[in-house]
Order: structure tokens, then sequence, then C-alpha cells
């Protein structure tokens, strides 16, 4: 059994679905599985985006690939008193592997919903798993695969228990050091657009060059700490092709019309890519050239320090000056729409990332962080 991407060749109605997963056995689909995945990730729309395609595909087919290796019919029923394919798999993830609970869990989800929907179509008798009731506080529609009624929700037991974890973020000192380690303008430029605008890493390298201007050639922007810039998914990389607006300080938009007027031609000079940052031959960063990017770093600062940490940072420390600040907003709304969250309930995470976060701490780099993360108007 193998997992590839689809080519560009695979066009349905005319879309092309380049990077779908494809379970293949001796060159054909394997079924179910494949027919679920396809009416799972193209009939939601939150699950539409190319961007988490691998994601499921790679769930259904590390369930599927155990249960080939290991002699094990997932379409069986368990027999009294021993474990059924799916509890043998999620033992075997945690405690084998060592996976955390919150990619088995994740995993699981995904593989519950297949048995629900080899149910509903004839392919199995029964569930494997049961439900149990716990009460939860949080909205509706958060967990996916979830039933909810009222305050408490129904959910697969064989889950396992996630501890609660929050965020890593870097603080004011780790990331100055950051800074002062990257030599090289590009690199150093994408790491500050990042933590001060909360960008994801794949949003930061399809950072349209169009989007960048001189603030002191505009009498609008002239005087003013943050410039706001509206994201398109026509123009870039956008989780779920959602468009946003972000606020850059303009003193960052100073630096980055530099790059793209000095610095920035000496790169490009053979390719000329739409996006603001190239790499060393002029083209586009691609993912695994972001991660050795931080990797490097990482090993030269001392200290973890990854793509998303920045945006963590970003939004932890904004959330926190604005609720310390005379902003007449919501700061959460705020912080949430910079972010593209889909529900402020993704955000509130970073309130109790500020509640754990030592009094102490927070009150000495206080005036640092005021002036790297505030200057919010309404």
């Amino acid at each position: 059994m193998r997992l590839i991407a689809a080519t560009e060749s695979l066009v349905v109605e005319g879309r092309s679905f380049e990077g779908f997963p494809l379970l293949v056995r001796r060159g054909e689909p394997v079924e179910p599985a494949q027919t679920f995945l396809w009416e799972h990730l193209t009939r939601s729309g939150r699950r539409s985006d190319p961007k988490t395609w691998e994601k499921y595909g790679r769930a259904l087919y590390d369930f599927m690939a155990f249960c080939e290796a290991n002699a094990a019919d997932w379409r069986a029923r368990a027999r009294p008193g021993m474990p059924s394919a799916v509890h043998w798999y999620r033992d075997w993830s945690r405690g084998t592997v060592g996976n955390a609970p919150s990619t088995v869990n994740a995993r699981l989800r995904l593989i519950c919903a297949f048995y629900e929907w080899c149910v509903a179509h004839r392919h199995v008798d029964e569930l494997p798993f049961d439900f149990e009731q716990i009460r939860s506080g949080r909205p509706a529609g958060l967990l996916e695969h979830l039933k909810r009624d009222d305050d408490r929700i129904k959910r697969p037991d064989l889950l396992l228990i996630e501890p609660r974890k929050l965020p890593k973020l870097l603080h004011r000192d780790q990331v100055a050091t950051c800074l002062s380690e990257l030599t090289n303008e590009t690199h150093r430029l994408m790491f500050a657009l990042m933590v001060r605008t909360g960008l994801r890493h794949e949003e930061c390298t399809s950072f349209p060059l169009a989007y960048v201007f001189d603030p002191d050639k505009r009498a609008s922007t002239r005087d003013k700490r943050l410039l706001r810039v509206h994201l398109s998914p026509k123009d870039m990389d956008l989780k779920f092709s959602k468009p946003r607006a972000i606020d850059i300080p303009a003193d960052l938009m100073s630096d980055l019309w530099w790059y793209a007027v000095r610095g920035r031609p000496k790169r490009a000079r053979m390719v000329n890519p739409s996006e603001l940052f190239v790499s060393a031959k002029g083209g586009r960063f691609r993912p695994s050239s972001v991660t050795s990017l931080f990797e490097a770093l990482q090993a030269r600062v001392g200290f973890h320090v990854r793509p998303h940490m920045l945006r963590h940072t970003y939004a932890t420390y904004t959330l926190m000056a604005l609720r310390q600040s005379q902003y007449r907003g919501d700061p959460l709304l705020y912080v949430r729409d910079r972010l593209g969250h889909r529900s402020v309930s993704s955000t509130t995470v970073y309130l109790q990332l500020i509640d754990q976060l030592a009094t102490e701490l927070l009150q000495s780099h206080e005036h640092e962080l005021a002036k790297l993360f505030a200057g919010v108007e309404e």
C-alpha cells in the first residue's frame, strides 16, 4: 500500500485536485477508504483546503497500513475481551510509536468518521467503539466529530485523555537574540514579518511584492505607526483561502521597502517571482527551506524556535499590550481578526497563556513589548 499525491492531471469538473491523497495498492485504489476520503474532503468547506489534504490522507493511510502489516481485519468485529483493530492501532500509536495523545486523537477522529461512513454505506455492520458523554465549555462546532447536547458532548470512547498544552512562544530577549543571529537580510526580515504580524510561514514566503510600499511617500500613512494591509488568497497562500487584514508597523514596512528596492534585485536578477522574499537562487522559498532555516537558527541560539512560535508570540504579546493600553475596541477580536481565526474561541487560549506567564516577567518587559507590539489604533 502506498500514499501518493495526485498530480495536476486529476481534474474534476474543471477543477484541479493536485495534491489530493491517493491510497493505492498494486496500482488500484484502496476501497472503500479512497471513496471516503474523496467525499470527506471535497464536500466540506473546512476540509476543502488542499493544504490540509495530506494530513487527512496520512491519518487514514497510517491506520490502513497498520492493519495490513499486522494482518488485522479492520472490518471484523472484535472478539469478546479482545481489542478491535482501531483500539489496537491506538495503543500501538501511543505506546510503541510514542505519538503524543493529541496526534493520536487527531488521527482517531478521522478514523471514527471513516467507520461511521462505512456503517452508513453498509461496508461494516457496527461501530467498533462506543460514545461517552463529557462536559464541555466550548461552543458547538469547535471539536470536529463531536455531537453536542446543551453543555455536554458525545465523543468516541477510544480517544485518549489529552493533557492541556498552551502554545509555546518566545520572550522578548529571545526575539532579540534570533534577530541578531539572522545576519542574512532576507531571513531576518522574514522572521520580523512573522513575529510582528502573526503571519504563518507559508503566508510569509508567499507575501506579494506588490503589497510593499514606502510609507514616507504616502500622505495617508506618513504619520501612522501601523499600516493596514489587506491579504487576498488571489495574491498569496492563505489558510482556507480566507482573506484578512494585518497591521504592519511602519518601520518594518520601510525595511521591507528598502529590501525590495536594494536587496531583493540582487537575488531576483535571474528569476523575478511575484513574492517579496526570494531564495539565494532567486526563486520562491520552499517549506523545506523554511524548516532548514529555523533548524539552523535553533542550533545557533540554543533554545527551541519554530515558525509557528512567532505567530504565538505576536498573538500573546499583542493581546497583552492591548489589554494594558487605552484601546477602545475588544482586544480579543482584534487579535482574532489579525490571525484569521474562524472563531474567537481559538484566540482565547492566549488569554490563558498571559495568565500563566510570570507576572514579574511581563512587568520587566512591559516597556520593550510596548515598543515592539503596541500602537494599535481603533
